[in-house]
């Protein structure tokens, strides 16, 4: 089977090794027909700190890493300098 991926923007690399991605959905309300947007959180593995908040990362899913890691960063696209 193969593993889930996700796109979604870094919003946090506080933490060592490790990056904050939200990762955000849109679909229809079944009754109302609108469009919402939904987003949440993962905690992603960054092995060189590489990535940095408001860079557009893909992350897939990985075995646990630690307590809240299971997803892994595969690439990004750097935010461009403004």
């Amino acid at each position: 089977m193969p593993k889930r991926t996700l796109q979604g923007v870094v919003v946090s690399d506080k933490q060592a090794k490790t990056v904050v991605v939200k990762v955000e959905r849109r679909f229809t309300h079944p009754m109302f027909k609108k469009t919402i947007r939904r987003s949440k959180k993962y905690y992603a593995h960054d092995e060189n700190n590489e990535f940095k908040v408001g860079d557009m990362v893909w992350i897939e899913e990985h075995r646990p890493i630690s307590k809240l890691k299971r997803w892994a960063v595969v690439r990004g696209e750097k935010k461009k300098a403004s």
